[in-house]
């Protein structure tokens, strides 16, 4: 019998191309703060931590109270465009890639993300990805990547033998590797393929290519 498998995803920059909505959400709390915008490549290379430890990251001289509320409008603001913009595009392939491996018996799906249990759900709104995944890991409850807290439990949440993370951003790569899951790393997100190598056992560049790798990783 073959063993259960956890194919644990990454959210943003992974399964849905949230760049506009990111890069909207902080310009206004940027703004509203008066301090200065930095850079697309600085924002983007942060997705994937909690909002904590990104505007720690972004903010480094401004105080507690400063980055707090600077979390507090980027949140507020972030659930406004979600309601004035389209939603998020899933990136292409995502639905064939996830029937498939919902079709392996042993396979089940699960989700890690930086996101908060708020953002988590009204991405799962989208009827296309309710209900697919038995594990659903969120930054309200766990440490911020790449602390192995989130994958560790989602682990133990399905009870699977064995786990292979799935994500954009090196913060995946290095969670996966840390908790024992294998890494598969993917190019069309925020953080490059090259950076991703250091921790990823492989990367792919598009969904079509992923299904094929999670196969390699154990000869399935």
């Amino acid at each position: 019998m073959a063993p259960l498998t956890l194919v644990l995803f990454d959210v943003d920059g992974t399964l849905i191309d949230s760049q506009e909505h990111i890069l909207r959400g902080m310009e206004i709390a940027f703004t509203e703060n008066e301090i200065q915008l930095p850079s697309k490549k600085r924002i983007l290379a942060t997705v994937g931590l909690s909002l904590f430890e990104t505007f720690n990251e972004l903010c480094p001289d401004e105080n507690e109270n400063k980055r707090q509320d600077l979390i507090r409008i980027y949140k507020n603001s972030f659930a406004s465009i979600r309601r004035k913009m389209l939603p998020a595009p899933l990136y292409p392939g995502v639905l064939d890639c996830l029937n498939s491996l919902r079709n392996i018996d042993s396979y089940v799906l699960g989700i890690a993300t930086g996101k908060s249990r708020r953002g988590l759900d009204h991405i799962l709104e989208n009827p296309d990805l309710s209900g697919r995944f038995m594990t659903e890991q969120v930054s309200d409850n766990h440490p911020s990547k790449p602390h192995p807290s989130m994958a560790q439990h989602a682990m133990s949440e399905v009870g699977a033998a064995r786990g292979v993370m799935i994500g954009d951003t090196t913060y995946d790569m290095e969670m996966g590797r840390t908790a024992g899951l294998k890494t598969i790393g993917v190019s069309w997100g925020y953080h490059s393929g090259a950076s991703l190598l250091k921790n990823a056992d492989l990367v792919v560049n598009n969904f079509e290519n992923l299904l094929p790798a999670i196969l390699e990783i154990w000869n399935d």
